[in-house]
């Protein structure tokens, strides 16, 4: 691999990441894969403790995506065991554990939905209960003997509990090792993971020297922030655009976003190149491009990822019509509610626009309806 394809698979990889752990190794990884024409085994891993992907999700599976574009092969690992642990990642107590049929329900749903963005015929999916289901009592034991308490008690979120007498369970202990093994398992080469998830890559690095493998590289992307303009996108929070979602209306969510956020959008989900971008942003400050026109640009460029360029078309027409020239829309669904009074998180849930009530409290409650 020469210089000029190097610096150029580089600037590719390191578009919208926050750390590379560490960078000489990678460049060493990817110069050692090229020289034997051997792709890098590249690994993400996604408990299903939900049934949707959104635009959050989506970051770190683009990055994916770059990586397979340049011939590495991609591991999509669904933790279908450890999703009945519970990631306790950023999470201030112990987590409800989830029913073995909701994470298999879960998991069906990611398979289908990865494939939106990852290349089936390109990418293995694997459950980490192949290789945990296999595993005796002893070879677990031996697991939990290559890491301590102490190094686990470094974790910001198990030192914060810690202090203030929270109960952290042992069960919780035991995850980070148990996603760290899937890296053991797998051999990986490279593992990705949100910023909140540093310290479970980080332990697989450990976990896999211990195992006497080379210690994979660790890619961290940042937390795409939500609807609300303030805390990352959580379907929990009701400021998510699910990538399943119809076309007018993941533009009309898309349109709905704070400004100041346009740019991370442009940089995190789109492929435009960041001096493009950058140029882009220029001149909306110096008010030769009004936002409205960029944010249409970015809501059509988004629908079109998930749909086609005609659904973004059309998705951008509607909205259009609808909201700048005050139009009414043509396909409004009409709905007859008999009573003459009802409480709002029930009206939602009465027209089926959410799938519950508790999810129409959780919308009303971040202001997102």
């Amino acid at each position: 691999m020469n210089d000029n394809n190097l610096n150029e698979v580089l600037k590719k990889i390191k578009r919208g990441t926050v750390e590379i752990i560490p960078e000489d190794e990678l460049v060493r990884k990817l110069e050692k894969a090229k020289k034997e024409n051997k792709p890098l085994i590249v690994k993400l891993g996604a408990d299903p403790s939900a049934p949707d992907i959104h635009l959050g999700h989506y970051v770190v599976l683009k990055k994916l995506r770059d990586l397979q574009e340049l011939g590495h092969q991609i591991v999509f690992i669904i933790g279908d065991f450890t999703g009945m642990i519970g990631d306790p990642s950023g999470k201030s107590q112990t987590r409800n554990q989830l029913s073995k049929d909701e994470v298999e329900k879960n998991a069906e749903t990611y398979k289908v939905q990865v494939f939106k963005v990852l290349d089936p015929e390109k990418t293995r999916i694997e459950f980490n209960s192949t290789w945990f289901r296999k595993m005796d009592i002893y070879g677990f034991l031996d697991l939990t003997s290559k890491y301590t308490v102490a190094r686990m008690l470094e974790r910001d979120d198990f030192e914060k509990r810690f202090k203030e007498e929270s109960a952290i369970s042992i069960l919780e202990f035991l995850y980070p090792l148990v996603q760290a093994y899937d890296s053991v398992a797998i051999k990986a080469d490279i593992e990705l993971g949100g910023t909140d998830q540093k310290f479970n890559l980080l332990v697989g690095r450990e976990i896999q020297e211990r195992f006497n493998q080379e210690r994979q590289i660790v890619i961290t992307m940042p937390l795409l922030i939500g609807l609300d303009g303030t805390k990352k996108m959580s379907k929990s929070l009701g400021n998510y655009i699910g990538i399943t979602e119809p076309p007018n209306e993941m533009f009309g969510k898309i349109m709905s976003i704070p400004d100041e956020l346009m740019k991370d959008y442009f940089i995190l989900l789109t492929d435009i190149p960041e001096e493009e971008i950058n140029n882009k942003f220029e001149k909306m400050e110096k008010g030769v491009l009004h936002p409205r026109n960029v944010k249409e640009e970015l809501g059509k460029l988004i629908v079109e990822i998930f749909h086609s360029k005609k659904d973004a078309d059309d998705a951008a027409e509607a909205f259009i019509k609808q909201f700048r020239e005050k139009e009414i829309p043509d396909d409004i669904p009409e709905i007859e509610i008999s009573e003459n009074k009802m409480i709002l998180a029930d009206l939602l849930f009465k027209l089926e626009l959410v799938p519950s009530k508790g999810e129409a409290k959780r919308l009303i409650k971040s202001n997102a309806v």
